[in-house]
């Protein structure tokens, strides 16, 4: 199983079942990437996965592929 940057396993991300990533079967990993705001964001922290990062969750967490709320829960900042 691999984990995407976002921390959900590739295999479940909605984006990778419809065969829209653009990493393909590689997934999400941290790197300048305008498909997603994630990735793009954990590459200029630094981190490895977004529940790194000391401002998780944040705006861009949001964007998805996971719901902000679920982010706050898993802090438990909700």
């Amino acid at each position: 199983m691999r984990i995407g940057v976002c921390g959900i396993a590739c295999e479940r991300c909605p984006r990778m079942t419809r065969g829209e990533c653009p990493n393909g079967q590689q997934g999400c990993v941290p790197r300048a990437n305008d498909f997603c705001a994630v990735c793009t964001c954990a590459s200029e922290r630094g981190v490895r996965l977004c529940f790194e990062c000391p401002d998780f969750p944040c705006a861009t967490t949001g964007k998805g592929p996971i719901s902000l709320g679920y982010c706050q829960y898993l802090a438990g900042k909700g």
